[in-house]
């Protein structure tokens, strides 16, 4: 892994040059949301028109009743998002459906979940899930997690629709109602997504019932957060409603110099337009700015060094430098409209755009006298923007003595992304006796300036049916086309990169017994691939295949859910060092992940909650240009993680709820040459409900220790956060 994301880009100044060249008319992107929307009206006209008897048929059975089919949401989940066993997910497709009868992992983190653990990012919303390595890159600002040993940076969707690859925006899970993580290869549905699996953010959107809350945190290291959540219907049927997020917070770190500030707003707004009709409207607004935390150096913490032993809260950056400061906007709509009982046209728009600058000096080589530390200082100029649309039919009938739920879709999405950076060159820093406001220097021009244009469209149907006594069959199709346009202006070459692809999916629960289930399942991903080989031909896109088994159980009533499943994932077309072409890549590369997951989620009568996993990950590059890797586990795969979380609500104070979990992580390759060391980690926490209020008191890495769980290369180990407390008052009203 190089030293430093892709995410250069190009400075303010150059910005309109950007604006007036690249970035489509109003017209363009009308239509970009329209044509789908057109495409599946003429659709769903020729459906009720061929299908009408089939459709009154439908309508008559159980499943397939109005009610019903009004449960199905694209921006809001379809049960409450309390409680630590979810019976109910919707990220495998795209539609309300049991985990029970999913042949494929889904787990879900909901919003009591959250609260309880007193969760402030994306990382710690997901370290209960199986499969999911929360990693840590020394606290760049970034939501980092790897999925079944595998990258997924670039895997986080909000409500079911992806993000740009290059963002910096960093997700506040306060405004999300619940995270669904989808495991192993899902390009049916979502197109370009990365082998080990997606996240889904499901956000807040506004309810029918009044309702009101602000709240405030206090915490270690100068935190300090204000949030509110407001609801107010505005029509006596209260379809139409308004509801308003937002959050303030400031934080130091244990790290000198290291801070983070962000501002964040997000209203949304849905329509009464009649019985059969949901529109909400929603947009978001985020300002953020923070020194990055980029780690310390392997050697004097995971590895010896001759001078001693390395301060964990030391900052081998340089505050004089700068940091970073962001601004990202998103608006958009999700339409759903009920044709019949038994059909719901769908479609849901958002346009992003991202701007800002970032300035981090990271870690080179350290010095043979292992002192000095090697740096090079970068500033980054970035502008983003995206328009993403998925129009898709859900349709439910019965045809050859089957139930069938089929979605059906087209999702497309442009967009345009400018990067530049300066590379400039700063002093080695004394790791013993560290010296600041060191001067930089930099270049005149850009070290690399080459903005690119992107468009992908993708058509894809997905069928549940449902035969038999207890079998349920899971198929889907897609075809996905993309076009890349690259202008490198500093080698004043413009260069087009077109790919296309066909994924499938296929998947079989058998329900042997009321509330167990076993499974098999397989899929495949697709993910183009940026850059030129020596020869100037552009990379072959990376693949995924993965084959999946596995048994479910869900108690009468949801009060316990449990999953055990085994997978075998392979990722094809890795980019790895041209062996006769120094600085260039071939992509030949070839990596496996075999593991074992196990959850289990428990909402007891008795006052307890619970939620726990177990993973067991086995990783190995299986082919590369250098062959002294191959056999070799991937970076930052633990082989064992356990983790668990319950609350205990008092039976003689039921006002008060206890918290009480911890992970343990086992021993894992962080970068070579070395390695971080396993650890365990424990948790607590203390609420108290009173009559409109809420206290809730936390601390997290309770025993203090000290742990490093991330390297983002051979130069730099990421210190884990020591113990830290917080303590947060919920006013509702």
């Amino acid at each position: 892994m190089s030293s430093q994301p892709s995410r250069a880009v190009s400075p303010r100044s150059s910005l309109a040059r950007l604006r007036s060249s690249s970035r489509p008319s109003a017209r363009r992107a009308t239509l970009f949301a329209l044509t789908p929307l057109a495409l599946c009206l003429a659709q769903a006209a020729m459906a009720q028109q061929a299908d009408a008897p089939a459709a009154d048929s439908a309508a008559a059975t159980p499943t397939a009743t109005a009610p019903q089919l009004q449960e199905v949401r694209i921006n809001a989940s379809t049960e409450k998002d309390m409680g630590f066993a979810p019976v109910e997910a919707q990220t495998a497709s795209k539609a309300p459906m049991r985990r029970l009868e999913t042949p494929q992992s889904v787990s879900v983190v909901t919003r009591e979940q959250m609260e309880s653990r007193q969760v402030t990012n994306v990382q710690q919303a997901l370290q209960t899930v199986a499969g999911v390595s929360p990693v840590n890159f020394g606290r760049r600002g970034f939501d980092d997690l790897n999925i079944r040993g595998f990258r997924s940076t670039e895997s986080i969707l909000v409500d079911g629709l992806v993000q740009s690859p290059g963002m910096w925006a960093k997700l506040q899970p306060y405004g999300y109602e619940r995270f669904e993580v989808l495991k192993g290869s899902a390009s049916v549905l979502y197109g370009q997504v990365q082998p080990g699996g997606i996240v889904n953010a499901v956000s807040k959107r506004p309810k029918k019932e009044a309702l009101s809350e602000v709240g405030m945190e206090v915490g270690s290291f100068g935190q300090r957060t204000l949030q509110a959540d407001i609801n107010r219907p505005l029509s006596e049927s209260g379809k139409t409603a308004l509801r308003i997020n937002a959050q303030v917070s400031n934080a130091d770190d244990p790290t000198q110099f290291v801070y983070r500030k962000d501002r964040w707003f997000a209203p949304s707004l849905s329509v009464d337009l009649g019985a059969q009709t949901d529109l909400v409207l929603f947009a978001t607004y985020s300002q953020s700015q923070w020194m990055r935390q980029q780690g310390i150096s392997p050697y004097g913490t995971v590895l010896p060094n001759r001078n001693g032993t390395l301060s964990r809260t030391l900052f081998t950056g340089d505050p004089s430098f700068g940091g970073y400061d962001v601004e990202s906007k998103t608006v958009g709509y999700a339409l759903e409209h009920r044709l019949s009982d038994a059909m719901t046209f769908r479609q849901n728009v958002r346009y992003e755009s991202e701007k800002g600058t970032g300035n981090f000096v990271s870690n080179l080589a350290l010095q043979a006298n292992q002192r000095l530390q090697n740096r090079q200082a970068t500033r980054q100029y970035l502008d983003y923007d995206l328009l993403a649309t998925d129009t898709s039919l859900l349709s439910r009938f019965d045809a050859l003595g089957v139930k069938h739920q089929l979605v059906t879709g087209l999702d497309v999405r442009s967009g345009h992304s400018y990067q530049a950076q300066r590379r400039c060159t700063i002093g080695a820093l004394d790791l013993f006796n560290p010296v600041y406001d060191v001067a930089a220097t930099c270049p005149t021009n850009f070290t690399s300036d080459a903005p690119e244009k992107l468009n992908v469209m993708g058509l894809y149907a997905q069928d549940q049916i449902k035969f038999g006594q207890g079998w349920t069959a899971l198929v889907g199709l897609r075809r996905d086309w993309s076009t890349n346009d690259i202008d490198d202006r500093l080698a004043k070459k413009q260069t087009r990169q077109k790919d296309s692809a066909t994924t499938l999916s296929a998947g079989l629960v058998y329900e042997f017994k009321p509330g167990w289930s076993a499974y098999g399942s397989y899929g495949e991903s697709f993910l183009p691939v940026s850059g030129l080989t020596f020869g100037g031909t552009p990379f072959v896109p990376e693949t995924g295949k993965q084959w999946e088994a596995g048994v479910k159980y869900e108690a009468p009533g949801g009060q316990l859910t449990g999953a055990l499943a085994v997978f075998d994932l392979v990722r094809n077309n890795v980019t790895t060092a041209d062996p006769m072409n120094t600085g260039f890549s071939v992509a030949t590369g070839q990596q496996r992940s075999r593991g074992l997951e196990a959850e289990l989620g428990a909402d007891l009568k008795n006052g307890w909650k619970l939620t726990s996993a177990y993973t067991y990950t086995q990783t190995k590059v299986t082919r590369d240009t250098n062959a002294a890797l191959v056999g070799s586990p991937l970076n930052l795969t633990p082989r064992h993680t356990l983790t668990g979380w319950a609350t205990y609500k008092l039976p003689q104070y039921p006002r008060v709820t206890l918290g009480m979990g911890g992970r343990y992580v086992s021993e894992q390759i962080g970068s070579y040459p070395f390695t971080l060391p396993s650890y365990f980690v424990a948790d607590v926490s203390v609420s108290y409900v009173g009559e409109n209020y809420r206290i809730t008191a936390g601390v997290k890495n309770l025993f203090d220790k000290a742990y490093y769980d991330g390297a983002i290369n051979a130069n730099v180990v990421s210190p884990s956060l020591p113990r830290n407390f917080s303590v947060g008052l919920t006013y509702f009203f």
